[in-house]
C-alpha cells in the first residue's frame, strides 16, 4: 500500500510510529480501519504553524487543514466543537458555527482548556482522537482534499491522509461553507 505524500515530507506509517503522535491519536489509529492510509511526517516543531510549514516543506496551502476549537452556551449547557477548515480559509465562527451549535455566541475555547481536554499540544490539535463530547465539524472542502495534512496532536509531526477519511471519523459532520475565504 502506498502512503500519502506531499512536498518534501518523508511519510511513515502513522500507526507504526506512536512516538510521533499524541496518545489520543495513537488510540484512534489502533482501532480505526482506515489507519493503514494515514502517514505521519516528522517536522521541525518551530515550523508547525501552517504558513511556515507549507513554505519549508513545499506543501500547497490548499492541502493543509487547520483545526480550531470553539465553544458556546445555550440554556446553561456548554457546547464544544472542533472545526476543521482548509488553511486558505477561516472558520465562520460568528455565523455558521454559532448556528450549527445553536448557541447565542461562539468563541474560541481558551488554549489551556483545549490542550488539557484534548490531550494534545497547542498548534497540533487534530480531528483524530478528540474528546467524545466535542462535535467534529468538517468543511466540505477539506473532505475533497486528495492528500490532506493535519496535526498529529504534537508540534513535531503532521498527519497525511485522504481528506475523505476525515468524514469517516466517529461523529464527523460535513458542513458546506464552514470555512470562509481569508480576505487579504
Amino acid at each position: 500500500m502506498t502512503l500519502p505524500s506531499l512536498g518534501s515530507l518523508a511519510p511513515l506509517p502513522a500507526a507504526d510510529h506512536p512516538g510521533l503522535l499524541a496518545a489520543p491519536v495513537t488510540a484512534v489509529l489502533s482501532g480505526w480501519p482506515h489507519a493503514p492510509h494515514v502517514a505521519v511526517v516528522e517536522i521541525d516543531p518551530e515550523l508547525a504553524d501552517t504558513a511556515a510549514m507549507t513554505e519549508a516543506y513545499d506543501v500547497p496551502l490548499t492541502a493543509s487543514a487547520n483545526c480550531v476549537v470553539v465553544a458556546g452556551r445555550r440554556g446553561g449547557e456548554e457546547r464544544v466543537a472542533a472545526c476543521v477548515v482548509r488553511a486558505d480559509t477561516r472558520a465562520d465562527v460568528n455565523n455558521l458555527v454559532k448556528r450549527t451549535l445553536d448557541v447565542r455566541k461562539a468563541s474560541f475555547l481558551p488554549m489551556d482548556r483545549a490542550v488539557e481536554e484534548s490531550g494534545m499540544e497547542y498548534g497540533g490539535i487534530t480531528p483524530l482522537g478528540l474528546p467524545e463530547h466535542w462535535r467534529l465539524l468538517l468543511d466540505a472542502r477539506v473532505v475533497d482534499i486528495d492528500v490532506a495534512i493535519v496535526g498529529s496532536g504534537v508540534r513535531r509531526s503532521k498527519l497525511l491522509l485522504p481528506g475523505r477519511l476525515l468524514a469517516e471519523l466517529p461523529g464527523a459532520e460535513v458542513v458546506d461553507d464552514l470555512g470562509l475565504p481569508i480576505s487579504g
